[in-house]
């Protein structure tokens, strides 16, 4: 056996780094990177927020007895922009969230007034 390479080999070789230099290359590939870098940045503050509801919403609930209608839609479409987000980041769509391309998320629960 020979360690000299086929043909087929070197033609694969070529094949693969030619779509490596695409790849890397590709100004859609580098505006990828900064968006998700952005959206990085918006869903550490939007955990941040999500993080502040939960404390509002229980202390709501521990001095009145009853859940705040609102803050609950709030936590809802702020649990919307982080699943968006995600989604995103992990290239399950090439749809961007909001501000650069859906709106936001809606508050609606789906829930009455339980």
């Amino acid at each position: 056996m020979s360690d000299n390479p086929t043909v087929d080999q070197v033609a694969a070789e070529e094949v693969a780094t030619s779509k490596v230099e695409e790849n890397l290359k590709s100004r859609q590939t580098w505006l990828r990177l900064v968006f998700m870098c952005i959206y990085g940045l918006f869903i550490s503050l939007a955990g941040m927020i999500g993080t502040v509801i939960v404390v509002l919403g229980f202390l709501w609930v521990l001095f009145t007895g009853e859940v705040n209608r609102e803050l609950r839609q709030i936590g809802q479409a702020i649990a919307g922009y982080m699943y968006e987000i995600i989604r995103f980041l992990t290239f399950n769509t090439d749809d961007k969230p909001f501000p650069f391309g859906g709106d936001w998320p809606s508050g609606d629960t789906g829930a009455g007034d339980a």
